[in-house]
């Protein structure tokens, strides 16, 4: 009877403090001024969406407003598809995990690459490689990628940065060369792979590679204030690509939202896995990672996600493991970590992730 009595006590204190932290997300997002932020941002408790709403212009020059179904660039959110896409081929025995990348790419053009970095690496950022968005951004002509080998001459030849699976690089070159092994494994074109694979299973039909200068309808244009440096925005067209397995699909809150829920119930990886996945590996410059995931033990709780940073784009994927709360936040402006998206993504941490654990 005293342990019925315990159990009721704590669901109904749990059921409380749910409904509690419920009203304080909807009070902040009610008085979340446009001003502050732009784009979209949905919260999820258990699975089930609780709110969802949208802020600010997709297209500051023509005046129209973002909705919950535009479209924003994602940056490094994409890298989840690619390391996803890869642990499919491992659970396949297709791939293994600790075999150096010449056996999937005999024809790398780096002879120390293909002999030494594997794929472990490469989903950890510790190749050595380094990250050719940054390094390269004055090579880099926004039209001229449309397959994966494309954007290889940019870094193939590059010096590493230190020896592989001795330290932690942030790394966008290595994922890159995560897609060409995937090609290559799968026999199909890395976007088709990740359409049939990853999008259709998880019912994310918005979500895709978009060419910078397509036409696309509910397509936020991005704006970028240099990380919070400048106080007129410009357009950030120059700064971005055809998307990559490094960066730069497109999305939205509720396609990441079916993303989150169909990884951790098990819909594209088995537990085993997926468990794999989200084993502590390294540790990064701000949290702890798996393969191709952050896992941020700083708080009170674990979350684990991804987030995604560029010119004129800030994107948050956030999974609350202990209240089950998902967050999803996408943005069309970049900042400099105190405003706009960085400062919605912290309320969050601090509102469901910073107080002290209940038992």
């Amino acid at each position: 009877m005293r342990i019925k009595i315990s159990l009721l006590f704590i669901f109904i204190f749990n059921l409380s403090h749910s409904q509690t932290t419920n009203s304080q997300i909807k009070n902040y997002l009610d008085n979340l001024n446009e001003s502050e932020f732009s784009g979209a941002i949905l919260i999820a408790k258990n699975d089930e969406i609780i709110e969802k709403r949208a802020y600010g212009l997709s297209s500051i020059e023509y005046d129209v407003q973002n909705k919950i179904e535009t479209k924003f660039n994602i940056a490094s959110i994409t890298k989840m598809f690619t390391a996803v896409a890869a642990l499919q081929l491992y659970e396949q025995g297709r791939i293994d995990l600790k075999t150096p990348i010449g056996k999937y790419l005999p024809d790398y053009p780096n002879e120390i690459v293909r002999n030494s970095v594997t794929v472990h690496q490469l989903l950890t950022h510790t190749s050595g490689l380094n990250n050719f968005y940054v390094n390269d951004l004055d090579k880099i002509k926004n039209s001229n990628y449309e397959e994966i080998s494309d954007f290889v001459p940019l870094f193939a030849n590059d010096t590493l940065l230190s020896k592989p699976g001795t330290k932690y690089d942030y790394s966008g070159s290595g994922f890159v060369v995560l897609g060409l092994i995937i090609e290559k494994v799968s026999g199909e074109n890395y976007y088709d792979y990740i359409k049939e694979n990853i999008l259709e299973p998880a019912d994310m039909l918005t979500t895709s590679e978009i060419q910078v200068d397509s036409i696309v309808r509910n397509k936020a244009s991005g704006y970028t204030s240099g990380f919070g440096q400048n106080k007129n925005l410009k357009k950030n067209d120059y700064y971005l690509t055809k998307a990559s397995p490094a960066g730069f699909y497109y999305s939205t809150v509720e396609d990441l939202f079916k993303f989150s829920k169909a990884l951790r119930n098990y819909k594209l990886l088995d537990k085993e896995t997926t468990d794999l996945m989200l084993e502590l590996k390294v540790k990064g410059y701000n949290t702890h990672l798996g393969y191709g995931i952050d896992i941020d033990n700083r708080y009170n709780q674990t979350i684990i996600g991804h987030s995604g940073g560029w010119y004129g784009i800030h994107c948050e994927l956030m999974d609350f493991m202990h209240d089950n709360y998902t967050v999803v936040i996408l943005s069309n402006i970049d900042d400099g970590g105190k405003t706009g998206a960085s400062k919605v993504a912290d309320y969050f941490k601090n509102l469901i992730a910073e107080k002290e654990l209940e038992n």
